[in-house]
């Protein structure tokens, strides 16, 4: 008997405390607090407070296989933070590359749509949250599809909009907060205070019009089939549902 080489891959489970604790808190508070030359130093801080987005970001992306062009962009983003405050580049970067992230992520949202693979199916319309195959299916026996790709179109576009106003609004955010000299103890404060900021600010923000895109899919699915959304919802998620 051969035993298999093969390691199955963990099912990643969302972990929204963790994320916000291990991204946001832990490394804003090491900014904010410990830059001084009394504790870590400018330097020291700005390393051991980036190294904890950075270091769970690469534990997901090995754990979990989480190999995906969203979650290389935000490594990259966390280490061009570190390269400008180390390199003492000037601040004015810092807004620049804030900016330029997301507004990547929007530009590949937009390509997509030109392609047999856009993004929102991967991330909204995907086997993971809806049973695509049911639903397409039902499309096809009700000659629905044309109005469908339609309206999955226009998801596209409210999609990369959400990733159009992150890109706005960091850049105003990181001009209005951080504009101290980088590699200083204020910088690491500023940059501290921005990161806590861009939550409320930014990400609740643009997680509430990601909800709202969904609806809009939801709705759009709900019009054409008639299926409520426990009769779609990914067999493996319904199993769960009905074992409550």
């Amino acid at each position: 008997m051969t035993a298999s080489n093969t390691t199955a891959v963990p099912d990643h489970k969302p972990r929204p405390w963790v994320d916000l604790l291990v991204s946001i808190i832990i490394p804003s508070v090491i900014l904010m607090k410990f830059s001084g030359d009394q504790h870590l130093g400018s330097v020291n801080a700005l390393i051991l407070g980036l190294a904890f987005p950075l270091g769970w970001g690469l534990f997901e992306l090995i754990r979990y296989n989480k190999k995906n062009f969203i979650a290389l962009l935000g490594l990259v983003s966390v280490g061009l933070t570190g390269g400008i405050g180390l390199l003492e580049l000037d601040a004015g970067w810092l807004a620049i590359k804030e900016a330029a992230i997301p507004a990547i992520i929007g530009l590949a949202v937009l390509a997509s749509t030109r392609t047999k693979y856009p993004l929102v199916r991967t991330l909204l319309y995907n086997p993971n949250v809806l049973d695509v195959d049911k639903i397409q299916k039902t499309l096809e026996e009700k000659d629905q599809v044309e109005e469908f790709e339609g309206r999955l179109l226009n998801a596209s576009y409210f999609f990369a909009g959400t990733f159009l106003f992150s890109s706005i609004m960091n850049y105003v955010l990181a001009r209005w907060i951080v504009v101290s000299p980088s590699g200083t103890q204020a910088f690491n404060e500023e940059l501290g205070r921005m990161t806590l900021v861009s939550y409320p600010m930014i990400a609740i923000p643009s997680m509430v019009m990601m909800m709202l895109i969904f609806y809009y899919l939801w709705r759009t699915i709900r019009r054409l089939t008639g299926y409520t959304l426990e009769e779609v919802m990914a067999p493996h998620l319904a199993e769960k549902e009905k074992a409550r």
